[in-house]
């Protein structure tokens, strides 16, 4: 959900569309459930995903620090 409330504070998910995905999400449970969101809803997300760079994130090595 922390993504869905990033796209929602950078505006690339509308309040409706933000309220609709998360309500899909918190239904369906699981991620084969979750694949099986609406069309419109996918394109919604990946769109914002794209904007985000999100594939960028979940491809780059952790930072690794000795603090």
């Amino acid at each position: 959900m922390q993504t869905l409330d990033e796209m929602l504070s950078r505006r690339l998910l509308t309040p409706a569309q933000h309220a609709d995905i998360g309500a899909w999400i918190a239904h369906a449970k699981t991620p084969e459930g979750i694949l099986q969101m609406p069309p419109a809803l996918w394109r919604t997300l990946e769109l914002a995903s794209v904007l985000m760079d999100v594939d960028a994130d979940l491809t780059r090595p952790p930072t690794l620090r000795a603090d």
